[in-house]
């Protein structure tokens, strides 16, 4: 059985939550600005992290923030990443659907690959 699923994941959508909370977004990479080491990867929206947290990357877990005033955490998108071999979570803060969209847009390309979960209303 899914326990997720009896409480619509509830307590996964919490837990980031109380990350959020604990933690400081930073923005290191706003929008328009160039990947480090892609040059042809260029960021449609501001991305960072939360400072203070890890993941898969041993780096900060990741976050994109949309246009929204509130950045309060709409979606997740789950990423896999053939250059890297790895895996990753990346929050997505204040975004609207369109921006959710572009930004999934981001992690579907030849070497990565990305589901979008929005968070049930």
């Amino acid at each position: 059985m899914n326990t997720n699923s009896a409480d619509n994941g509830g307590a996964f959508w919490r837990h980031f939550d109380t990350l959020l909370t604990a933690h400081k977004v930073v923005i290191d990479r706003p929008a328009g600005s160039v990947h480090p080491r892609y040059p042809d990867y260029v960021y449609p929206h501001d991305y960072g992290y939360l400072e203070g947290t890890s993941a898969a990357d041993g780096n900060g877990i990741d976050v994109w923030v949309g246009t929204l005033a509130q950045r309060n955490l709409v979606a997740v998108i789950c990423t896999v990443d053939m250059v890297k071999h790895d895996t990753e979570v990346k929050l997505l803060l204040g975004c609207t659907p369109q921006e959710m969209r572009r930004i999934l847009a981001q992690h579907n390309t030849t070497m990565q690959g990305g589901l979008l979960i929005e968070r049930p209303g």
